[in-house]
């Protein structure tokens, strides 16, 4: 891949101390985007340089990684390249993981040995103390508090810089990366597609742009204002496995399955190619999700056959072994094969929250099974992981695995005949739920419990309160199967035959091109066929 050299407008070159203008990357057909970032590096490693700014933005860690050391052989003073390598240290800002000890060690290194270079301008090293704020005082600091002495700092220099539109693009990024997911107010994405949307227009090929507004839009009520930048951010960086994978979260957000599908496999084989294990398995767990909600369970099985051999459950980012274990609990849970999921294998992984996925699975399966005390078992395993995460000070882990744990305990309730006790606890699990927020690493929990909400419902005779319950949850899981057949169930039991034709019609609609046969498919089809 090769990038053409490009002079940015004379207003932001002034700012340049050194013989290199701009550059603008636009790697081989534009494989990875256009990225124009004014700096004073050595017009030899120019094309390198914006090429390595590139995949940082599309956030392609171990190639850009190579892409800016290779920079520093060729060009030791280049401080744009080392702000790079300190930035992809970070990992992913809004996954909320952070940077390791190791990497912010080897970060610190580099931040200390450009301080003693000496940056070529002020601009240049501005960015180098940007990314310094976040790793300042890195051992005594929690992760929150380095996000936001981050997207301070990131602020800071696009104010000092207006004409810089590179600095308010990391800013936008730095800013979502704040972004709680118990605010539903989304004040820090919607502040972040504040300064988005107006680079958009301006430009349309530069990976960041196009990706941080998918991020900055990954919530339920406002995830269709991302669709313009999902169905761009693909076309724009097609060798970037993560370029591939980022619209589905826009696309699961509006339901958008077979769109997501598509994606995922591109995604998935780029990862593998790359030899980017973590990120093969999260285009996989999108992928398995979007083909169940269209019938393809024959396909969902391929992947995770696909899959399971290859250890995701011991890798070290969490999108990992989260992936090896939703995937098959997704399977079980879609289609309510209760007997499968109460049998699910346990799989170690060094995280309490993907672990407890499995238990989830296992406790809901039993309980439904009828049997209560294997499910009493699981629920005390996801109780014990619950209580790890809170003194783990991982505050909404340990909110989602209480939700799990609550519904768990509602549907054991159920089996034991205390229907009051069991619809509390349902009700309070879907309602904790709706308070926080999806991670955005997940294209969604195993199974929403406002839906479980509503399947209890119907098991306790109350189909209208269950309608209402099923459309409660399409609203912010839009266009699931098991969402349509259970609204659509509810919608019969409560008389209302219009309604129940609605979801039926959906639910046929949106599996025209399954694989398999579903019984609430037949059902919606005999349905219709009386009507």
């Amino acid at each position: 891949m090769s990038f053409k050299p490009l002079a940015l407008a004379a207003t932001l070159s002034l700012t340049l101390t050194g013989p290199a203008g701009a550059h603008e990357a636009e790697a081989g057909g534009g494989q990875l985007g256009k990225v124009q970032f004014a700096n004073s590096c050595s017009p030899a490693v120019q094309a390198e340089l914006q090429r390595g700014l590139a995949m940082l933005h599309s956030f392609w860690y171990s190639a850009g990684e190579k892409t800016f050391r290779q920079v520093l052989a060729q060009d030791p003073g280049c401080t744009v390249a080392r702000f790079g390598l300190a930035a992809l240290l970070m990992n992913n800002p809004l996954a909320g993981q952070g940077a390791s000890p190791k990497a912010a060690e080897a970060a610190q290194a580099l931040i200390d040995e450009g301080r003693r270079l000496g940056a070529r301008s002020e601009r240049e090293l501005g960015y180098l103390e940007a990314v310094a704020a976040y790793y300042a005082d890195f051992a005594n600091r929690p992760e929150r508090a380095r996000q936001l002495t981050r997207a301070q700092a990131f602020e800071a220099l696009a104010a000092k810089y207006p004409e810089d539109d590179e600095a308010q693009i990391f800013a936008a990024l730095y800013i979502a990366g704040t972004q709680s997911q118990a605010d539903q107010s989304y004040a820090a994405y919607l502040k972040a597609a504040g300064l988005l949307e107006r680079l958009f227009a301006k430009y349309p090929e530069h990976p960041g742009v196009a990706h941080y507004l998918i991020h900055s839009y990954d919530a339920p009520p406002i995830a269709h204002l991302g669709l313009p930048a999902a169905r761009r951010y693909s076309a724009i960086a097609p060798d970037s496995a993560h370029a591939l994978h980022m619209p589905s979260h826009i696309f699961t957000r509006v339901g958008a399955w077979s769109d997501s599908v598509a994606l995922n496999r591109r995604s998935a084989a780029a990862a593998k190619k790359d030899s980017s294990t973590v990120d093969a398995f999260h285009a996989a767990d999108y992928l398995v999700y979007a083909e169940l909600q269209l019938g393809r369970d024959q396909a969902a099985r391929q992947v995770l056959t696909e899959f399971q051999s290859a250890g995701g459950a011991q890798l070290p980012q969490f999108a990992g072994p989260y992936a090896a274990v939703a995937m098959p609990a997704r399977l079980a849970l879609e289609r309510g094969d209760w007997a499968a999921a109460a049998q699910l294998p346990v799989q170690g992984t060094a995280f309490a929250h993907t672990e407890a996925i499995t238990h989830f699975a296992r406790a809901l399966g039993a309980a439904r099974s009828g049997d209560a005390v294997a499910a009493e078992a699981a629920a005390q395993r996801l109780q014990a992981l619950h209580k790890s995460l809170q003194e783990a000070k991982q505050g909404y882990w340990a909110t989602e695995v209480e939700v799990q744990r609550i519904a768990v305990a509602a549907w054991i309730a159920q089996a034991k005949g205390q229907a009051d006790e069991a619809l509390r606890l349902m009700r309070a699990a879907a309602d904790l739920e709706d308070r926080n927020e999806k991670h955005i690493v997940t294209p969604g929990r195993v199974v929403p419990a406002r839906e479980l909400l509503g399947e209890l419902l119907l098991a306790q005779q109350q189909p209208a309160a269950a309608l209402q319950a099923f459309e409660q949850s399409q609203r912010r899981e839009p266009n699931r199967l098991r969402g349509f057949a259970g609204a659509a169930a509810a919608a019969e039991a409560a008389g209302l035959p219009a309604k129940a034709a609605e979801h039926h019609a959906r639910l046929i609609e949106l599996t025209r091109n399954a694989d398999t046969a579903l019984p609430e498919v037949a059902r919606a089809k005999a349905f219709l066929a009386k009507q």
